[in-house]
């Protein structure tokens, strides 16, 4: 294990892993998944998105964001509305259920990041997650 530890890809990898298990435990008894999560907090932040632009900027595959739509329309935490540009286009926009949803799956969340990154101190927790977010930011330009 000691080749895998020195590779930093491979770690990134493990701590994504680890963070989804412990996400998705948490949201077992919503039937919710991460990905479905993620979904909805990019709507709370968005206002709204084109459904055909939420597979780049999520970097989901456009046919998981139609199966990911239908599971939080059918739970009334999304809803598609005509875009009123393009009567073909559909913008999916956060109801007051899915906002309901995030404000009481918050706590769950910080608990969640607790415990992934429970080894470091405040500050390496802060230069831990400016790092990762100037990597992802990089990687969706």
């Amino acid at each position: 294990m000691r080749g895998l530890h020195a590779d930093t890809g491979y770690l990134l990898y493990r701590m994504g892993l680890r963070s989804g298990q412990l996400f998705n435990a948490c949201l077992q008894d919503s039937g919710l998944r991460l990905r479905h999560y993620a979904l909805l907090r990019f709507l709370a932040a968005s206002g709204g998105t084109l459904q055909r632009e939420l597979s780049a900027r999520l970097g989901y595959d456009p046919s998981a964001i139609v199966s990911l739509v239908d599971d939080l329309e059918k739970l009334g935490f999304a809803e598609r509305r005509p875009a009123p540009d393009d009567r073909r286009s559909r913008i999916v926009a956060l109801t007051a259920d899915g906002r309901a949803f995030l404000r009481d799956s918050d706590e769950a969340g910080s608990r969640v990041t607790d415990e992934l990154l429970a080894p470091l101190k405040p500050a390496e927790r802060e230069t831990l997650h400016a790092l990762l977010r100037r990597i992802a930011e990089a990687g969706l330009s």
